[in-house]
């Protein structure tokens, strides 16, 4: 029996303002360096790996913020899966000597790259699935 010839698959429409190809993949590589150089140096200068256990999910409870809508969601999530506070903590951990803050900041730090390597970018308003690094799940042509 005969088949009718298909197309072969086209890569899924860019989402605006994600995104694509070689640079989202290099993106999501520096995901993968974040979360490795983390890990090492919170081996290397010997945090606790229970309390690496304990917090790595913390920034996770941002979600929580899905339930009053897209935009508060999006929010929390981007304020807290960007490295601008855990750069900063990192820094007053180094400055000021605080080992706490130092490890958390590697906690953070590795827990950002992880999502990122798993392409799970900052969030835009129109819902969870739109981020920075394209959409999230099977895109809807339409």
């Amino acid at each position: 029996m005969l088949r009718p010839v298909r197309d072969p698959p086209q890569a899924a429409p860019a989402q605006p303002g994600a995104a694509g190809g070689g640079v989202r993949l290099l993106l999501r590589l520096e995901g993968v360096a974040l979360v490795v150089i983390a890990m090492a140096a919170y081996a290397r200068f010997g945090g606790e790996w229970s309390f690496f256990a304990l917090s790595f999910l913390l920034p996770d409870l941002a979600l929580l913020a899905y339930l009053a809508g897209p935009r508060a969601g999006a929010a929390a999530y981007n304020a807290t899966h960007s490295l601008v506070v855990p750069a900063l903590l990192l820094a007053l951990g180094l400055g000021a000597d605080l080992s706490p803050a130092f490890d958390l900041a590697l906690v953070w730090t590795a827990h950002i790259g992880l999502d990122r390597a798993l392409g799970y970018g900052l969030k835009y308003a129109r819902g969870f699935s739109h981020t920075h690094l394209g959409q999230l799940g099977p895109v809807d042509p339409w």
